[in-house]
């Protein structure tokens, strides 16, 4: 049934949303969801982090009862575009140092040979559980 567009419907702003929910201990990164939510819509700002809308809005509302921490990497990495200095790249997105974590060894090229064992050699950005061997979690 299309009712036509809905009038008494109100814009929610999500900058004056997250300020009104945190106060003065709103952090830099949940501004940051706030001015781009702004920009762009909720959903869309979700898709590109990986998380739901309703996380996002629990974000911004300051209610989030999951892991804020995996969130705010997210944020960080997807909307902030954070870097870290690589020990074997040099200066690299943090999405970046994560995909290199995550990928198994194979042997397809030096370089990639090189990148699994860097990420697993007490790297200070890697998130890997460093056991005696090279399998790590």
């Amino acid at each position: 049934m299309n009712r036509g567009p809905l009038t008494m419907r109100s814009a929610v702003d999500p900058v004056a949303k997250a300020q009104s929910a945190w106060g003065e201990d709103l952090p830099n990164w949940v501004l940051v969801l706030a001015e781009t939510c702004q920009k762009t819509t909720q959903a869309s700002v979700a898709k590109r982090i990986d998380y739901s809308p309703a996380v996002v809005s629990s974000v911004l509302s300051n209610s989030y009862k999951g892991d804020i921490g995996s969130v705010e990497q997210a944020v960080r990495w997807e909307l902030m575009s954070e870097t870290v200095a690589c020990p074997a790249l040099g200066e690299i997105a943090r999405k970046t140092c994560v995909d290199w974590q995550a990928k198994p060894y194979a042997a397809t090229s030096a370089h990639r040979a090189a990148m699994y064992h860097a990420c697993r050699s007490k790297c200070p950005h890697s998130r890997l559980v460093q056991r005696g061997d090279d399998d790590a979690l």
